[in-house]
């Protein structure tokens, strides 16, 4: 079992309780909770945290499975969480981007929900969230989206005996904070660590020779100099979560998908910084065979396409990212022409590669099915 690293201060597991207390969060009774059994997580994705004041439990995580899946989360009782993130696409949609109740296409693709403890810790494709807890209760809220009253979600989750009973185990008592809480607890459980790609990582296997090429050519920052042929996918897809890295907004990116005039807001619309105009968060590429469509607009239908766009297909602007304009296999590129310059057989072993990437027990273990399904 993962041992939680970083042991949180008896200050701060204090100023925790003070302020639960003095929100009304903690009920005065005794709430017999159990620790979450077997909960681990590869020592290679690196450092996570819980907060000290949402604590993976039995409890917290079953309700939190439960409200997933529940449409009553939405005013028409028509849209759950699992509507825009399904399990069997890696909780994804298949959508160039979500619908939610109004039937309007929302402003973005939805996102797999996967290795959610890691990586940038600003949710959203623009980072408009800070913490899971914030992330849970704004699509609940959006007009667009689900539509939902927090006021009325909880009188009618209070008339529910069975949610009244775990609410009430998990968190003392019903409350949009223990919505919140429990829907990411339930989230922070989705994590993919048994693909083929997991199983070399741990010497169990080994991958088929273009599989091993497109692992190297992912793995590689292109260098003429010395002959080192690279697809630039690591410089913003780290090396064993293939998402984005952690420090402050190191994790988002301008990946050249529009020229200075069409240039989105992206985290600008977050940070009010000019800098950040055009940039958006570097998702997992974990299951990435499951997730298409891709980018935050949902625009490429396939790997190919994206492939096709990283190697021969940016489109230059102020923000864009320097990693991206300096990769370059040949060192003859056109003047005013960004390229990887990749071969036809080099995409084919990249995009063989990210098929390593998918992982079955994700995608179908009953612990993160819906609860409500027929068995």
């Amino acid at each position: 079992m993962l041992r939680l690293r970083g042991v949180v201060a008896a200050a701060a597991l204090i100023a925790a309780l003070l302020a639960a207390l003095a929100t009304g969060d903690c009920d005065s009774r005794h709430r017999a909770t159990t620790p979450l059994s077997g909960f681990s997580a590869p020592f290679v994705f690196g450092h996570f945290q819980v907060p000290a004041d949402n604590p993976l439990t039995k409890e917290s995580v079953e309700l939190g499975r439960r409200l997933f899946y529940d449409p009553r989360l939405s005013a028409t009782g028509t849209v759950s969480c699992s509507t825009c993130h399904i399990q069997r696409l890696a909780f994804s949609d298949g959508r160039v981007t979500s619908v939610g109740v109004s039937g309007k296409p929302l402003a973005f693709n939805g996102m797999s929900l996967a290795n959610l403890m890691w990586g940038p810790q600003h949710f959203f494709w623009n980072g408009r969230a800070a913490t899971l807890e914030e992330q849970a209760l704004i699509p609940i809220q959006h007009p667009d989206e689900m539509a939902q009253d927090l006021g009325r979600l909880v009188a009618e989750l209070s008339t529910d005996d069975s949610y009244r009973e775990l609410f009430e185990t998990a968190y003392g008592e019903v409350s949009a904070a223990a919505i919140a809480r429990a829907l990411a607890s339930f989230e922070r459980t989705l994590i993919s660590s048994h693909s083929r790609y997991d199983q070399f990582l741990r010497g169990e296997i080994t991958l088929n020779p273009q599989e091993e090429l497109g692992r190297k050519l992912f793995m590689a920052h292109p260098d003429v100099k010395v002959s080192l042929r690279g697809g630039n996918c690591i410089d913003c897809h780290s090396q064993f979560l293939t998402g984005g890295f952690s420090a402050r907004y190191d994790g988002f990116s301008n990946n050249g998908l529009d020229d200075e005039e069409h240039l989105q807001p992206g985290l600008q619309a977050v940070t009010g910084n000019p800098a950040h105009r055009g940039l958006f968060k570097v998702p997992s590429l974990r299951n990435i065979a499951l997730t298409a469509p891709y980018m935050h607009d949902g625009r490429f239908k396939t790997l190919e396409e994206v492939l096709d766009h990283y190697d021969s297909g940016i489109r230059y602007s102020s923000t864009l990212s320097s990693l991206i304009m300096e990769a370059d296999n040949s060192g003859v590129a056109a003047a005013g022409r960004i390229s990887l310059h990749l071969m036809a057989t080099e995409k084919a072993a990249i995009i063989a590669f990210l098929g390593t990437l998918t992982d079955q027990d994700l995608v179908s273990a009953e612990r993160f099915s819906d609860p409500f399904a027929r068995k």
